[in-house]
């Protein structure tokens, strides 16, 4: 073997393979027999007594090390080639129970075939999975004269220890002897809680297959993970490379018996958010809980702090996570809440899924007033056509003073809490109008896909005065403040009034092409009509953007919003093509910033963030109908319809992937202008 490994010499069709660290322990050996005199035998014979303990290990579990092959399937799944080779399986029952590595099956293979240690060949069929830990549990039928199979005896939790032997084994070259690769345990309860880490070399040939300690028990199952991915390729990327994992066979034998029943298990879910999930945060202070959730059913507030959970302490969010990450969909946990000076005691049923959060709806535009405008409670500009409001008979002009008893001082405090409440609710308004004040039921709906035919702009007059200085108007060049190599252009309104808050569009555009004149020649017009400030970075290499450069994005919507009157609410990001594909990264990664996403000719290529009743998030969808992207996009809109985002798609007749024409600029600036609707 070349680089990683020594080769070391194994029965005869049997390769160990030794980590860098496994070498390292050798040299050391050898050191310590030449200052004792021993000499080069001496540390010959440590070595023999190194491989003799590694085989003696391999050959207590090979009765319980089989092959997987798997027969027909896709050949790609994602961005990922899958393989065809063989793959490794470990026995967990002597009834003909094989549990391996979820990954095996990406394919979605139409047929699987078992090969025992003594050459024999089954037929195998998928009993059920665990997608929490990415383990498949199958069935061979063994038939009544056959020898029971001999499960693998696992190795107890407790005596796990970083720094003890590591070796992994496959079945998937001669099915005679594993072939296994040693390293070390380099760390215990990785993936929040799930797995134990290793730098024994770990590969899809023994994905599936177990990681034994030097007695020949198994410590875990070898899976592909990733701390912070869910979805089935997560952790492949690490193949080979000094980091891999595996789950306790002790926690598989706790969870066997549901697996042969046919349950399949589910990680477990909670519903609350906290302003900081990184490893660093701090304590379990709760600022979000879902609508419907299993934190929400069992009472759960914003606020509230969690201290302890199945018994044990608290003091940080991952400490949470950690508890939580061993948990399945079902699963009760009792929690311990600290609710200011109160302690409070409740048990939450952790579920498989939660239940999309679906913007409510009332139906109404707020008027847009200027800074230092006192009026208390929320004016009503427009009363948006086949909505609650028009329902309810709400006219232009008047002013919403409350919702259910709670006094609104503006429109954002509206929102806030229609955002809290589902479609179908209803509410009680106090309303004041020409003919004073007066009490309206509504019952809210859920946000539209489309937006009205028309829709007047709101009135921003023009300034007694030029309120900025000519440079600062019409179109213009910059670059970014803190990064003079950051280039941007931008068109700011000539009629720009200071005292009333403007709409941001962000344009990001397509590899290799700015599209500077036709993005200008198609906006302008709108953004002078609708008060809309467009933006317009730069690459660092305009053949591509690459991800670090949503902190560019970021910091540019920031800088401009410092330099004019920006509205929260009608922050946009808008790509065509490479553009858009960046837009959905962006503006996904800063929701607390970004309202709403418009792309052209461009579908998602990761799954999006659950939708969130404080950082709502519009979106809008233009693709031309002889796109070839039109599949892919049109199940883009899908996606997020699942999700509950509220989303627009525009159809663009007699249009391929080129950008979309001024009829539809119109229609997305139209869009833009509802994005402050409650």
């Amino acid at each position: 073997m070349r680089g990683r490994f020594c080769e070391q010499p194994g029965p005869s069709d049997t390769v160990v393979r030794r980590s860098p660290r496994g070498c390292l322990v050798c040299i050391t050996w050898l050191l310590l027999a030449v200052i004792s005199g021993g000499g080069t035998s001496a540390q010959d014979s440590l070595i023999l007594k190194e491989e003799r303990a590694f085989k003696e290990a391999a050959t207590l579990a090979a009765p319980s090390i089989v092959r997987i092959e798997t027969v027909g399937g896709r050949d790609i799944v994602g961005e990922l080639l899958t393989g065809t080779g063989p793959t490794t399986g470990v026995v967990v029952d002597a009834g003909g129970y094989i549990i391996t590595s979820s990954f095996n099956f990406i394919a979605s293979p139409s047929g699987i075939v078992v090969t025992l240690p003594d050459d024999r060949r089954f037929p195998a069929s998928v009993v059920a999975s665990d997608s929490s830990r990415m383990l498949t549990l199958l069935k061979i039928e063994l038939g009544d004269d056959a020898s029971p199979l001999i499960p693998l005896q696992e190795a107890p939790r407790d005596s796990f220890r970083v720094g003890q032997w590591a070796i992994a084994a496959g079945r998937t070259y001669d099915a005679g002897f594993p072939n296994l690769a040693v390293g070390i345990v380099s760390a215990v309860d990785r993936v929040w809680g799930r797995a134990l880490q290793t730098d024994a070399s770990i590969s899809p040939a023994n994905y599936g297959g177990p990681l034994l300690d030097i007695e020949g028990r198994g410590l875990g199952i070898l899976v592909p993970l990733a701390p912070d991915k869910t979805e089935e390729t997560a952790g492949v990327e690490w193949y080979d490379g000094g980091i891999g994992f595996a789950i306790p066979l002790e926690d598989v034998y706790g969870s066997l018996d549901r697996l042969k029943a046919g349950e399949n298990l589910k990680a477990g879910l909670m519903g609350v958010g906290f302003p900081d999930q990184s490893v660093l945060a701090g304590e379990a202070k709760i600022n979000q809980v879902r609508p419907e959730s299993p934190a929400d059913k069992a009472g759960l507030h914003v606020d509230d702090i969690i201290v302890a959970a199945a018994g044990q302490p608290v003091a940080r969010v991952p400490d949470l996570r950690h508890i939580l990450g061993r948990m399945y969909a079902g699963d009760r946990v009792p929690l311990e809440i600290r609710r200011g000076d109160e302690t409070i005691n409740v048990e939450v049923e952790l579920a498989a899924e939660l239940t999309a959060y679906e913007s409510a709806y009332l139906g109404i535009l707020p008027a847009r007033l200027p800074v230092g405008d006192d009026s208390s409670g929320v004016t009503i500009r427009e009363v948006l056509p086949d909505s609650p409001a028009a329902a309810a008979g709400l006219q232009r002009r008047e002013r919403i003073l409350a919702i259910n008893g709670t006094t609104v001082a503006n429109s954002g405090e509206l929102l806030s809490i229609i955002a809290r409440l589902l479609p179908g609710t209803n509410v009680e308004l106090l309303v004041s109008g020409e003919s004073g004040e007066r009490t309206v039921s509504a019952e809210l709906a859920s946000l539209p896909d489309t937006v009205p035919e028309t829709l007047a702009a709101a009135s921003i007059p023009a300034p007694a005065e030029a309120a900025l200085p000519l440079e600062k108007l019409g179109r213009q060049t910059g670059t970014l403040a803190e990064n003079s190599e950051r280039q941007f252009w931008r068109y700011v309104p000539d009629q720009y009034h200071p005292d009333y808050a403007y709409g941001l569009l962000v344009w990001l555009h397509p590899a290799g092409d700015t599209m500077e004149r036709t993005i200008l020649q198609l906006w302008q017009a709108e953004c002078d009509r609708r008060g809309i400030i467009l933006v317009a970075p730069k690459a660092a290499d305009i053949g591509s953007w690459i991800s670090g450069e949503t902190e560019f994005v970021k910091d540019l919507i920031e800088q401009t919003s410092g330099e004019y009157r920006v509205d929260p609410a009608r922050i946009v990001l808008h790509g065509h093509a490479e553009g858009g594909t960046f837009a959905w990264e962006a503006g996904f990664k800063h929701r607390d910033l970004v309202r709403a996403i418009s792309t052209s000719s461009a579908a998602l290529r990761e799954l999006p963030p659950d939708n969130d009743p404080d950082l709502r998030t519009h979106t809008a969808i233009v693709v031309g109908a002889d796109d070839p992207l039109l599949p892919k996009v049109e199940r883009s809109a899908e996606i997020l319809r699942t999700l509950e985002y509220p989303t627009q798609t525009i159809t663009v007749p007699g249009h391929g992937d080129e950008y979309p024409p001024a009829a539809t600029i119109e229609e997305l600036a139209r869009w833009i202008d509802l994005l402050d609707r409650i």
